[in-house]
């Protein structure tokens, strides 16, 4: 692997994702982090340079749009200062967590379609499961999370408020092509191997749901891990979230869709539910 992607607004939720950053890029042996800021170009775009011609005297009209030129042109200048505050800091945090190479990346535009641009050039994705409002929107997931995680192919490794050592991971397990792609992923860079693998697989109707989760287990099995596996019964949210809890784990390694039809819309209700329900680290596949 090359390199991570890490996308930061300064806010608490992105304050601890540097630590969550540093300690998956050591994990998987990457050695290059890319930090990425966007200034939001909606700010930009509810400029009030609008047709003042019907209200205001031509002079009036003309000294008015002078003076909204020139506020933009300092809250330009107000946005770059603060992105570079942002970068800066996350590269002395990520430096100081022993990541060397470094890159600031600030754009203008939408995140979205930014991470979307940059997408090529990574392999991995790292947010913070809410931005900069997250105050204001306790029980919300950021809005940019879902995007990016829509729009893009690559893993996304989603990050709490707080940072707490990572020793146990479950991964949840539904036999969807997704979750051979996790088995994959996880055969190739084994980077939990040394510690506590659990694997749960939520079984409502189908009969065959004990072998395809010993099959699964088999796979990990021969790539030398040492996986605690679990057939549960219920409503897949509140199953997973009570083995999360029961088990004290601390990282949920998941496909962001299910099988609905509606998964190229948002992104599937159990992730959302569990997302919003947990405070450990999510890495999602799609």
């Amino acid at each position: 692997m090359r390199n991570i992607l890490l996308c930061t607004d300064g806010s608490s939720y992105g304050e601890n994702s540097y630590k969550y950053t540093a300690w998956i890029a050591k994990r998987l042996g990457i050695k290059q982090v890319d930090v990425l800021s966007v200034t939001d170009n909606r700010a930009r775009n509810q400029s009030s340079q609008g047709n003042w011609s019907g209200s205001l005297s031509l002079g009036a009209s003309d000294e008015l749009l002078e003076k909204l030129v020139e506020l933009d042109h300092q809250r330009a200048k107000l946005n770059h200062v603060r992105a570079k505050v942002i970068l800066d800091h996350a590269k002395e945090m990520l430096t100081r967590e022993g990541i060397e190479d470094v890159n600031s990346i600030h754009r203008t535009g939408f995140v979205a379609d930014t991470v979307k641009d940059l997408e090529p050039e990574t392999d991995l994705i790292v947010l913070g499961k809410r931005g900069e409002n997250a105050e204001y929107n306790s029980i919300h997931l950021g809005a940019n999370l879902e995007r990016i995680v829509r729009v893009s192919s690559k893993p996304c490794f989603v990050t709490p408020r707080d940072f707490y050592p990572i020793d146990r991971v479950l991964i949840a397990y539904d036999d969807s092509a997704t979750s051979s792609r996790i088995l994959n992923f996880l055969r190739e860079n084994p980077f939990i191997q040394d510690l506590e693998v659990h694997m749960v697989m939520v079984n409502k109707s189908d009969s065959d749901g004990g072998a395809k989760l010993d099959r699964a287990v088999t796979l990990l099995n021969d790539a030398n891990f040492t996986v605690q596996f679990s057939l549960l019964k219920g409503e897949e949210e509140s199953a997973i979230a009570s083995y999360i809890e029961q088990h004290k784990i601390n990282l949920l390694i998941m496909g962001a869709y299910g099988h609905s039809r509606i998964r190229n819309l948002i992104i599937g209700s159990t992730t959302i539910q569990l997302l919003r329900s947990t405070r450990i680290p999510a890495l999602l596949f799609r």
